[in-house]
């Protein structure tokens, strides 16, 4: 098993904090067991421990399956959607 730890800055790392504290939120709000959602994912539960953490190191896919058990796939979509520097850099392209 590959097991690198992802390095982040620590206001990097205070997004994945962030969106950790967020999923756990979810979790207790729909009144969830830590159990279930795991269970409902098909992840363990040291995983979810993880995501709720802010673990960089876990696998999108785990963070979209969790977001999907909790109904919030579509805040999921929403990643990267307005990409305005992408926008501008590709403005500056056409001129």
């Amino acid at each position: 098993m590959n097991s690198r730890k992802a390095i982040l800055l620590p206001k990097y790392q205070k997004i994945f904090d962030g969106i950790g504290e967020n999923i756990k939120l979810a979790r207790k709000r729909r009144k969830l067991t830590a159990v279930q959602v795991a269970e409902r994912a098909g992840i363990h539960r040291a995983t979810l421990h993880r995501v709720e953490k802010g673990d960089p190191s876990v696998a999108i896919g785990i963070y979209f399956n969790i977001f999907k058990v909790l109904n919030l796939e579509k805040d999921f979509a929403n990643l990267a959607n307005d990409d305005k520097l992408g926008r501008k850099l590709q403005d500056l392209d056409l001129i």
